[in-house]
């Protein structure tokens, strides 16, 4: 299905030939958007300005109250906030509608744009409005991917897009290029998801990929649909890359028209001799449904090969869940929901950014046909995108014939995605055509005894399922699979946007006030970096990769996410439960420093220059979600510094230095074996930053005896350095 050469290419115009040297590189597209959007001199260390921005209403109230603590007066460029998260959550009261008010009011005081709940999910939103050719947008939400429509679209922490708001810029080394070359057409049957997991399948775990922009181009771009692209596109933030952009063409220049921006539209290709760090070749024509089992996209697998193997592989699920879960007792195998040689389902779900478009809905209908999935214990939902689709889906009837097979139809909603709707029964399996399949991210609670499972599937895939009573089901096993012309046309009727959005862009009203709910809180004052640190391991984690939901659930938790005191309480709680008493304990030792006293642990170090403060330890932290508040809640916990081997995602490492902490790489970490209250000293820290040293003497205190440990800070910029210097990215602002 896949080949890929992991080694410089140069794209002759007809095929690739290996590259004899670094030139070629301005022949991207790559190069030539990120061109026209970097400030600094040179395109080897990059200062990016965005055309627009998003967030959606798990992370702008942080992200403006950061800004305006920091000096905001107007957003200088569009920004788009979304509700579609936290829409339906119960949690807390009146907390998440009063997050909304605080949007509304926040997109007239400062000029931005208001999306409503239910209206539409962010990225949904984000290609009808905003993506096209040569354009770069931000937005705090890990699956910002437009590259369908021409545009290059990063995923980052909320501190990030605050930098954009106060007028700086998004600062980051020129990043590798590889090409995926696309070929072949899809056969019937075979959906986005499918591609998307067999590409992801073929590199995640190599970090072939990883902070680089895929590159999309070749004959087989003419032979897929808008929709199927961005079905793509969007699965590729689960390979780690930084980015992603496509070749445009007549395909896209319709759809342009279509959403009545037709005028937007540029011709957009590799140039021959455009040079590549990779090439990636997909075949499309081999590609087959696919299925990614719990507990990570990458954990993909042909439907055929997965009925193949059955019993072998979710035997190797079985296990991955008492290691991942950290459970004491296993739950029941999997392998009895094997019924006369056939897999059973629970549960189907069509959902959101990556399955919620158009063309998966209207071939999910057409396959079903209103034939009933019965009454048995299978059900299926399904979440249009957006209210254009749904409208579209409705006025062709698709809509009905779904509702007649006995599919629930929901609101425009993100909740599957992240733990916050259609939660599985307690051992059941979920398949769905939605973004992640990592622990808890269905929104089960296995410290409370529950687990259920989510596996990644295609809408074609999960619909032929559903036919089949919940047997498990490959889109290819119908007599008559359905295929996905080039082209889905159909009307796009915006009037539900006009009727409810807040279009404010330009416009701010600086008199107007800002509504804050009961819950919405300012970020606690974070100190300066001292001379010395005492760092304490609140938390050791030794998995192999550790995702954002681990350090900060996803799900109910994110009700809270805009008082950082209260949401901080759930951090790290569904891996380590005793981290937040332990990091507590560390902070209330350093609030005793700081009016006078000389806590115990600081005995033989000088209380005046030496602080304390706990770290979090994992061999490479950080895969999945860009929310800040995987790093902030440590911070506001005391949290001074992560370290790990490496870090899965640059996003990640950014919202640990955005809110003050020192990012450390160490070697051989689990020869170390850190555990939790072991301490590590690290003398003249501050002198360290305030020059350019990145190697970093220390000592290691474990049951009572030292050791030298040498730590690393690669790569820290100046402003980096800075901001970590000063405490976090508001008093870096602020000062």
């Amino acid at each position: 299905m896949i080949r890929i050469t992991n080694s410089p290419v140069t794209y002759t115009g007809a095929g690739f030939a290996p590259a004899a040297g670094s030139e070629g590189r301005d022949r991207t597209m790559a190069y030539s958007i990120l061109k026209a959007h970097n400030t600094a001199p040179d395109m080897d260390r990059l200062k990016i300005r965005f055309d627009a921005m998003a967030s959606h209403d798990i992370t702008y109230v942080g992200i403006i109250q950061t800004a305006r603590a920091s000096g905001m007066t107007e957003f200088p460029v569009p920004y788009v906030l979304t509700n579609c998260h936290n829409s339906l959550c119960a949690v807390g009261g009146t907390i998440n509608e009063d997050d909304h008010v605080f949007g509304l009011s926040a997109a007239k005081k400062y000029g931005g744009e208001f999306v409503p709940a239910h209206q539409a999910v962010i990225h949904s939103y984000m290609r009808e409005r905003y993506a096209a050719p040569g354009r770069m947008i931000l937005g705090s939400d890990s699956h910002t991917r437009y590259g369908a429509y021409g545009a290059m679209a990063i995923g980052e922490g909320g501190p990030e897009l605050a930098r954009q708001l106060l007028c700086k810029t998004y600062d980051v080394a020129y990043p590798k290029v590889i090409a995926v070359y696309l070929t072949g057409a899809p056969r019937p049957g075979t959906g986005p998801q499918d591609v998307a997991l067999a590409l992801i399948g073929a590199t995640f775990r190599q970090g072939i990929v990883k902070n680089a922009v895929l590159e999309f181009f070749g004959p087989g771009v003419a032979s897929l649909a808008m929709d199927y692209r961005s079905g793509i596109d969007v699965m590729t933030t689960e390979t780690a890359c930084l980015s992603s952009v496509w070749s445009t063409d007549d395909t896209v220049r319709e759809h342009l028209d279509l959403l009545g921006r037709g005028e937007q539209f540029k011709a957009q290709a590799p140039a021959a001799g455009a040079r590549y760090d990779a090439l990636i070749e997909i075949d499309l024509g081999t590609v087959e449904p696919m299925i990614a089992l719990p507990f990570h996209p990458s954990n993909a697998f042909t439907i055929r090969e997965f009925k193949a193997n059955m019993a072998g592989l979710l035997h190797q699920v079985d296990e991955d869940a008492v290691r991942q879960l950290e459970l004491k007792n296993p739950p029941a195998s999997l392998t009895k929901k094997i019924v006369n040689g056939q897999f059973q389902v629970d549960q189907g779900v069509i959902a959101g950014c990556s399955g919620g478009v158009y063309q998966n809905l209207v071939r999910a209908a057409e396959i079903l046909g209103r034939h009933p999935i019965g009454s048995g214990a299978f059900w299926l939902s399904c979440y249009p995108g957006s209210m254009p689709v749904m409208q579209e889906l409705t006025r062709k009837g698709y809509i009905s014939t779904l509702m007649a097979a006995g599919a629930s139809i929901r609101s425009c909603f993100c909740g599957p995605c992240f733990g916050a709707g259609d939660v599985p029964a307690n051992g059941a399996f979920s398949i769905r055509h939605s973004t992640r399949n990592f622990p808890n991210r269905e929104g089960s609670k296995p410290g409370d005894g529950q687990v259920s499972y989510v596996a990644l599937m295609d809408a074609r895939s999960i619909a032929a399922t559903a036919l089949n009573g919940g047997v498990l089901t490959g889109a290819d096993e119908l007599p008559e699979p359905p295929a996905d012309p080039a082209r889905e046309p159909y009307q796009y009727d915006d009037s539900s946007y006009r009727s409810r959005v807040y279009y404010g862009v330009g416009k701010p009203q600086k008199d107007a006030e800002l509504v804050f709910g009961p819950n919405i809180a300012d970020w606690p004052e974070q100190v300066p970096l001292p001379e010395d640190l005492l760092l304490t391991v609140a938390c050791a984690i030794y998995d192999p990769v550790t995702t954002t939901d681990e350090l900060i659930p996803s799900g109910e938790t994110s009700s809270y996410r805009s008082n950082p005191i209260r949401l901080s309480e759930f951090a790290l709680s569904r891996k380590d439960p005793q981290y937040v008493p332990r990091a507590k304990a560390v902070l209330a030792e350093e609030r005793r420093r700081r009016a006078g006293e000389v806590p115990d642990a600081l005995l033989g170090h000088d209380p005046r220059t030496t602080g304390l403060g706990s770290l979090v330890m994992a061999l490479k932290p950080g895969d999945g979600s860009a929310r800040e508040q995987a790093a902030s809640c440590q911070r506001v916990l005391g949290g001074c510094a992560n370290i790990a081997e490496e870090y899965a995602t640059k996003r990640y490492r950014s919202n640990v230095v955005n809110w003050g902490m020192l990012p450390f790489i160490c070697a051989g970490l689990k020869e170390k074996n850190l555990q939790p209250g072991d301490r590590v000293y690290i003398p003249g820290i501050r002198a360290l930053l305030e020059g350019d040293g990145e190697e970093v003497p220390a000592t290691l205190l474990q049951n009572g005896v030292e050791s030298p440990v040498t730590l690393c800070l690669p790569g820290l910029t100046r402003e980096e350095r800075d901001i970590i210097l000063a405490g976090c990215l508001i008093n870096f602002y602020a000062k």
